[in-house]
């Protein structure tokens, strides 16, 4: 079994973002940026804020991306 995180096979774009080291920090300018759009496109303002973490944001991406059908 491989325990290493980094030569597992699996994708880290599989992790939770609950899991996320860095989750707790601030979204970036990328995820800023697409959950405005994203927000915008479904018609639900209140799924963007400025003070989201990383791994809030993640969600709220994936989130959208159902409601909107682009998964």
């Amino acid at each position: 079994m491989n325990d290493n995180p980094k030569t597992a096979t699996s994708s880290n774009t599989q992790k939770d973002p609950d899991d996320w080291v860095s989750g707790d920090e601030p979204m970036t300018g990328a995820q800023r940026s697409y959950l405005k759009t994203l927000s915008e496109q479904a018609h639900q303002p209140d799924a963007y804020a400025d003070d989201l973490t990383k791994a809030e944001a993640s969600k709220r991406i994936d989130e959208l991306k159902q409601s909107l059908g682009l998964e």
